[in-house]
């Protein structure tokens, strides 16, 4: 008896520890203060306010500067950064090949003047003779036809002559205008080969962004239209204006080149960067799209997400797929529907199973 009388002892004491400990916690839980926070309604749009394709940054003033003729690289002038004027001297290849020839043709030029001379006086000589009737009149052709032929081969080397010299300046690269180095692909030594770059320069400063549009949304494009180019690795918003409108997509795999002025600008943009170029003409869409603000987006790693509103008051993070932005605003493509309500801010840190009140 006394045996049971312990069991039941034993029971009683551990069921009443167990009661309190439960008590206490939902106590403590009880009292945690909701976070007031503000939500929206998600809103599905039939027709996106403007459309928005890709684009590269690029100085409306650049240039890929290449050499004609192949040898080896004296020396290199300029390294990637310098500053360089017009007319410089970049690059120096070596052409003692060139050398050779343009002796050669000095020496042709020597001789054909030479030649020249002689022919000159022959046919006078002959003039004379022939006036007096002391020459036949095909020994004066002969004569004419030889002045003639040393006069052509004195024209034919001066114009080697300038052929070998236009080589020349394939051997000395100089700045096509001032601006600044941006790469260099070929050190002392290298050999260089005909139309591949060796120096790269461009004039800072003046920007434009080559965009590519789809054949459906071409037509709606026109020249000197206003566009917002959103930079996205300074997150800056830029004006521009259409300046060229491409007819062909022969040779850009079925899209076509728009080319667009950026107003000048504090903000710090370099070439090659990468937009989102954003024409004010209306997109049409197959299905509804789901836009939400990006201050509402909560990233972790490489997953985005957003707060929504439990059944119970709490909040619930519910992670996307995220689609292209547009202004402000980014492209919900999964994971929350059309008339659903989402968290934008709080006063407080959420996170899952936060108590939260709606303000």
């Amino acid at each position: 008896m006394k045996k049971y009388l312990y069991l039941f002892t034993f029971t009683s004491v551990l069921l009443f520890l167990t009661s309190c400990t439960s008590e206490d916690k939902k106590t403590v839980t009880d009292t945690t203060p909701a976070i007031a926070v503000k939500v929206s309604q998600v809103v599905a749009r039939g027709n996106s306010p403007f459309l928005s394709v890709s684009g590269k940054i690029q100085a409306t003033n650049s240039a890929d500067l290449s050499t004609r003729m192949m040898g080896y690289v004296n020396k290199v002038y300029v390294n990637v950064g310098d500053k360089v004027r017009k007319g410089q001297l970049l690059v120096s290849i070596n052409n003692s090949d060139l050398q050779a020839k343009k002796a050669q043709i000095n020496a042709g030029i020597t001789e054909a003047n030479a030649a020249l001379n002689n022919a000159q006086k022959d046919y006078n000589r002959f003039k004379n003779l022939f006036a007096d009737n002391s020459a036949s009149q095909k020994e004066m052709d002969d004569m004419t036809a030889n002045y003639e032929m040393a006069k052509a081969r004195v024209e034919g080397a001066n114009q080697m002559k300038n052929e070998i010299n236009a080589q020349f300046a394939y051997s000395n690269i100089t700045a096509p205008f001032s601006g600044t180095v941006t790469s260099k692909n070929v050190e002392a030594g290298n050999m260089a080969n005909p139309g591949v770059p060796l120096i790269s320069i461009e004039t800072p400063g003046n920007f434009e962004v080559m965009a590519m549009v789809p054949e459906t949304e071409i037509s709606e494009i026109k020249s000197g239209t206003t566009v917002d180019v959103l930079v996205k690795s300074i997150n800056k918003t830029l004006k521009g204006k259409v300046k060229e409108v491409s007819t062909s997509a022969k040779n850009t795999g079925g899209q076509y080149l728009v080319k667009i002025d950026l107003d000048k600008t504090e903000a710090n943009i370099l070439s090659g960067m990468f937009t989102t170029v954003q024409f004010p003409v209306e997109r049409k869409a197959t299905s509804s799209m789901v836009l939400i603000p990006k201050d509402a987006i909560v990233t972790n790693g490489q997953l985005s997400g957003v707060y929504t509103v439990s059944q119970s008051n709490t909040a619930l993070l519910r992670w996307l797929r995220l689609g292209r932005t547009f202004g402000d605003q980014v492209e919900v493509l999964s994971g929350l529907n059309a008339d659903e309500a989402y968290i934008v801010s709080g006063e407080g840190k959420l996170f899952n199973g936060a108590k939260i009140t709606i303000q």
